[in-house]
């Protein structure tokens, strides 16, 4: 029953995702609002956020063309400067990193840590984009477009049109986010929590189908270079506030995901728990 739609879902209403705005240089009630955002909800959204909007139009125009497509073009489709969609894919990604490292500085300076304290981890970083394409289900109200998860990144930035269909848990109950054309929803993952030493903690989110409309996504995950070691910051360690996890390499962590999730052959599904030191 956990994974039907409708068990548990708080209606849009006084719980909702904190919409935090963007304009102007980082100050103090930036920093102040996403690091609450970070610490109550490991979610929020985010508007002037400096990605120009025809270019989230634009992406969300390419990944319909895209799916649209019969299979068999599908599959032979290359992604490269000619074609059409990897000159859009290019040029979107290039913005959604350029805020993805933004909200990074400006969690690190919600920590209590300087701006740049983590950029040295991204030198050879190995972010990537993912479209989602969610086709109109007549049993969605059985069936989910994707179970309940945790990202296993630093920060998570996704685009949705305005189906929606993303919920995030919180407090036991399923929270839709309002869709926003023109909002960039942001989450916290694995990683942070991680180097937060659970400041901050991942939340768990899932996405609905619609029974009528199709529904697109497209997320940028943030990962670090992949000889990186994750393991709590030093700074944010003490004798009163030990570490909670043992450390990781980014690297062996996502091939052993990879291999567990596409696989399936007797892998096990590694997770930041597996790290954690016991109580």
């Amino acid at each position: 029953m956990e994974n039907r739609p409708n068990v548990n879902v708080a209606a849009i209403g006084p719980e909702e995702v904190p919409v935090i705005d963007l304009s102007g240089d980082i100050d103090e009630r930036i920093v102040e609002e996403v690091g609450n955002a970070c610490k109550e909800w490991g979610f929020f959204q985010v508007i002037n956020h400096g990605v120009p909007l025809h270019l989230l139009e634009a992406m969300k125009e390419t990944s319909k063309e895209f799916f649209d497509q019969p299979m068999d073009e599908k599959k032979a489709a290359k992604r490269d400067e000619v074609n059409p969609v990897g000159v859009v894919c290019q040029e979107y990604a290039r913005e959604m990193e350029k805020l993805a490292f933004k909200l990074m500085e400006i969690i690190c300076l919600s920590l209590g840590l300087p701006g740049g304290r983590l950029k040295g981890y991204f030198e050879e970083q190995t972010s990537f984009l993912r479209i989602n394409h969610y086709p109109p289900c007549p049993f969605s109200d059985l069936t989910l477009g994707c179970g309940r998860h945790k990202d296993f990144d630093f920060l998570t930035v996704l685009a949705q049109d305005d189906v929606g269909g993303l919920e995030v848990k919180r407090n036991g109950k399923w929270v839709p986010v309002k869709p926003d054309p023109t909002a960039l929803i942001i989450n916290v993952g694995d990683i942070c929590q991680v180097w937060s030493n659970e400041r901050y903690k991942s939340a768990e989110h899932r996405a609905v189908v619609n029974g009528e409309k199709e529904r697109y996504s497209i997320a940028l995950f943030l990962v670090p270079s992949h000889h990186v070691m994750v393991k709590p910051l030093e700074e944010l360690v003490s004798e009163e506030d030990p570490p909670k996890y043992l450390p990781y390499n980014w690297g062996k962590f996502y091939a052993t995901r990879n291999r567990s999730d596409y696989k399936k052959q007797n892998v096990d599904n590694i997770q930041i728990h597996d790290f954690r030191v016991p109580n």
